[in-house]
């Protein structure tokens, strides 16, 4: 766990550059917004890492599970993003969704391992 939590302020730490490089570093509303969005994202799936992380240490060791599908998505969606903001071909879009897919299952997992967290 304590790779993706490093792992996971890395992707913070990018997003909230990439945000600001949105802000203050590009003119272009489309460029602006596709950095914006991979950072927003970036960013709340990082501190997801960290959820994993304390529901991990409360006996719920699914998320361990949850943690690496959270940075894959970080990494497809939020790099898809960033990649075309820079500048690359918009063909980048097609792999977007695969990240909000890997997303959406590490939420899934996550809730999985909650469940099998006892009660003290």
């Amino acid at each position: 766990m304590r790779l993706w939590m490093i792992l996971a302020a890395l992707a913070g730490f990018a997003s909230v550059g990439f945000g600001a490089f949105a802000a203050h570093g590009v003119t272009d509303p489309k460029l602006q917004g596709w950095l914006r969005t991979g950072a927003e994202y970036g960013l709340a799936h990082a501190l997801a890492v960290f959820a994993c992380a304390v529901v991990w240490q409360m006996g719920g060791t699914r998320a361990a599970l949850a943690a690496p599908l959270f940075l894959a998505g970080v990494l497809i969606f939020s790099g898809s993003l960033y990649a075309m903001g820079l500048g690359a071909p918009r063909w980048f879009g097609a792999i977007t969704p695969i990240g909000g897919l890997a997303f959406l299952a590490g939420w899934g997992v996550l809730a999985w391992a909650a469940a099998g967290v006892r009660q003290a």
